[in-house]
């Protein structure tokens, strides 16, 4: 052990020393305090370690310590705290800017709030009765010890009801009335059943003095203001300005002539048609504006013409029959009227007290006797002008209907409305079977058929003129677009030429615009 001890201490001398020390046996003296790690414990007594503090001493100041800190969560204390101390701020100096209600100690954001064991029931009772009475039992205070200073709120009020809650006052409940006994079931003549009388129901009721002034009061306003009396047709009032209304063979006006040199009963299409180069004739006699013009059916000598110069209102809309000896006129006094052709006699006149803004026949001879109007009220009503009755509604449009036109052998017809749809009806059914309607559409004021019956040209509202097929498809050509024409906002009519020859040149769109003139161009 001891040469253990001793070649430890020797380590780090050169291999000379070493070998030096190796041939001396005398050993050398080592310091024991330098080994006593490597020596184990003694037993005995042992010993004491001491206390280091590292911490600098400094010097403590009375005044820095101002006051004793008292924790707000404390529940109780063992000492009398001051004022001071009770309602210091618990972090910082105090905030001169805080109000007392921002100051006030609180545990949410509306304020400060303890835990109360109160049961669903006493709590929405007081609830309820707060919201209707403006009063409730104060839940800090005993309620078993309740008097007129136990509530919160509207205490006059309380004390006035005798702090009764909204279950407590409610009214009672009033006594049925009783009705008349019914009867034996058995007897049928006799027995009322559920449907018996009360005792006390009076079979008139008559208003008091007061509810009776003001009735009056009520129904002259509305008679003022023609609600109540529906207005009177205008007198009809015609003028012949022809100095005989028959010639010497006795036929009127209305006969087609024959000593013009044009055969004008004649239904071939002429091989070619021409577009208007120049104004042949005026046609004067109306004071405003022209709203629609009629040729004479067959023969065309003879012009109808609506206008807005009328005493009463304007005239919309104008249609032949088949014949040309009876016409009907859609008016803005809400009425249609049919005309005698040749004296210029009302025959009879149809209203639903709304405006009409087209009317036609139906072009069958053997439906002579029907007409349809596109009314104001979004509706097509269908008359009978033997009844004077309405026998058939169309209802389907959004908006008031401008246009009726009648296609496939009129077996259909096609309807359009300031809704920006085009609708198909089968003729007597009031469920349109074909809708058609674009976001980029725009209302189409007026439509025409044309001569061959297979298309529609529709004015539309963006100066353009739209071409549908008017067979089974009703579809739009889009290679049939016509523009040029700055007539948006009115409704110019559109119509074909006879020979249905470069559709692109022969289709025209003209407005009767000169104010009270119609204009005849060749």
């Amino acid at each position: 052990m001891s040469a253990a001890i001793a070649s430890l201490a020797s380590y780090g001398s050169d291999s000379d020393s070493e070998n030096e020390s190796e041939s001396n046996t005398s050993p050398e003296k080592v310091d024991p305090d330098a080994t006593a790690h490597l020596k184990p414990l003694q037993s005995g007594p042992t010993m004491s370690l001491a206390v280091l503090n590292s911490a600098p001493e400094v010097a403590v100041k009375e005044a820095v310590e101002t006051g004793i800190h008292l924790d707000p969560s404390l529940k109780e204390v063992s000492y009398n705290p001051t004022f001071e101390t009770m309602f210091a701020p618990e972090f910082g100096p105090v905030n001169p800017y805080k109000t007392q209600q921002m100051a006030a100690p609180r545990n949410m954001l509306s304020g400060y709030a303890e835990p109360a064991h109160v049961n669903d029931f006493m709590f929405e009772q007081q609830r309820r009765t707060f919201s209707t009475f403006g009063y409730a039992l104060d839940p800090s205070i005993d309620t078993s010890q309740v008097s007129s200073n136990s509530y919160i709120g509207a205490v006059d009020e309380a004390e006035k009801n005798k702090g009764l809650t909204v279950f407590e006052s409610g009214s009672k409940k009033s006594e049925k009335r009783k009705k008349v006994k019914g009867g034996d079931a058995a007897e049928i003549d006799n027995f009322l059943g559920p449907w018996a009388k009360y005792a006390d129901e009076k079979d008139v009721a008559k208003p008091s003095e007061e509810e009776q002034k003001e009735l009056d009061e009520i129904t002259a306003k509305r008679q003022k203001k023609g609600r109540n009396e529906e207005e009177a047709p205008a007198e009809e009032k015609t003028i012949l300005h022809v100095k005989d209304m028959y010639d010497y063979q006795g036929r009127s006006y209305l006969h087609v002539p024959q000593d013009v040199g044009i055969n004008l009963r004649s239904a071939d299409v002429p091989d070619k048609c021409y577009l208007p180069k120049k104004q042949l004739h005026v046609w004067s006699g109306h004071t405003k504006g022209v709203s629609a013009i009629r040729l004479f059916p067959s023969s065309g000598h003879l012009l109808l013409s609506c206008s807005m110069d009328c005493h009463s209102k304007a005239v919309r809309d104008i249609c032949f029959n088949n014949s040309g000896n009876q016409f009907l006129s859609a008016a803005y006094d809400r009425y249609l009227k049919l005309w005698d052709s040749e004296t210029g006699q009302c025959i009879s006149r149809f209203t639903n007290r709304k405006v009409p803004y087209c009317v036609k026949f139906n072009p069958d001879d053997d439906k002579q006797n029907l007409f349809v109007a596109g009314m104001s009220d979004k509706k097509i009503v269908q008359w009978d002008i033997r009844t004077g009755e309405v026998v058939q509604e169309y209802d389907r449009h959004l908006g008031a209907v401008n246009t009726i036109t009648f296609v496939d052998e009129n077996r259909r017809f096609v309807s359009t409305s300031d809704d920006k749809s085009l609708r198909v009806w089968e003729w007597d059914i009031p469920v349109d079977f074909k809708y058609i309607a674009e976001p980029s559409m725009h209302s189409m004021p007026a439509v025409t058929l044309s001569p061959n019956g297979k298309w529609l040209a529709c004015q539309s509202m963006d100066n353009q003129i739209l071409i549908f097929g008017a067979q089974n498809r009703f579809r739009l050509n889009k290679k049939k677009i016509f523009k040029g024409h700055m007539v948006a906002g009115y409704a110019c009519q559109v119509d074909f030429s006879p020979d249905m020859r470069a559709v692109e040149q022969t289709l025209l769109s003209t407005l009767c615009a000169s104010p009270g003139e119609l204009t005849g161009a060749v």
